[in-house]
């Protein structure tokens, strides 16, 4: 698995309902994606949920490396690179997943990322950072580190993941939700205009090693 984000920040003034029809025009070109795991169509708008600025800001968890190769060196990645310029597209090694409750579309999304200090134990961090997930199945189970119990599922939580950059040593968690994230839900927040999710359920739960 292929975490994979850019964000492209717009003006204070921007009217965000152009970012909105965007979506709704062409957020189903990528419903049958090949390789696509999921991409959440992000947005922040300023003054809402804390966040200061306005922000179009799609989040991938992609199944192939191929699939990632033929978006960002295809027609989709090429128009939206004409429309807004080239943004920086941010990329991270899948480390493990969540499967919470898909029935419906979550409509909103939190996204932590810690820099990991070089004195740290990236396994023994990754390994915290996926026990920290509502209802992780893997527990603590690498050998000389304890088992602990697993957090319960969350009934809001519809998929969670971590992720690494290894080049960065900067971890990164996200999760998404139907309805409001909950109060204590760290991180940055987000509303989903879209969900295209091809190749979802062939992403596995679990640790991912």
């Amino acid at each position: 698995m292929h975490a994979m984000q850019y964000e492209i920040t717009l003006p204070a003034d921007y009217d965000m309902a152009v970012i909105r029809r965007r979506v709704a025009d062409k957020g189903h070109l990528m419903d049958d994606h090949p390789g696509l795991g999921l991409k959440a169509y992000l947005v922040r708008e300023r003054g809402r949920d804390g966040s200061p600025v306005n922000q179009y800001a799609p989040f991938y968890l992609w199944r192939t490396a191929e699939g990632m190769n033929g978006f960002l060196w295809g027609p989709g990645f090429r128009g939206l690179s004409a429309d807004f310029g080239r943004p920086v597209v941010r990329h991270w090694l899948g480390a493990g997943l969540v499967e919470g409750a898909r029935t419906d579309a979550p409509t909103t999304a939190t996204r932590t990322t810690v820099p990991l200090p070089e004195t740290a134990d990236p396994a023994e961090a990754v390994e915290r950072a996926l026990a920290e997930l509502p209802g992780f199945p893997g527990l603590l189970a690498r050998p000389g580190l304890p088992t602990r119990p697993a957090l319960p599922a969350h009934p809001a939580l519809h998929t969670a993941a971590v992720a690494v950059d290894p080049s960065r040593w900067e971890l990164l968690s996200l999760a998404l939700w139907h309805g409001p994230a909950p109060e204590d839900a760290p991180g940055t927040r987000y509303q989903v205009l879209h969900l295209s999710r091809p190749e979802l359920d062939r992403l596995p739960a679990g640790r991912h090693w």
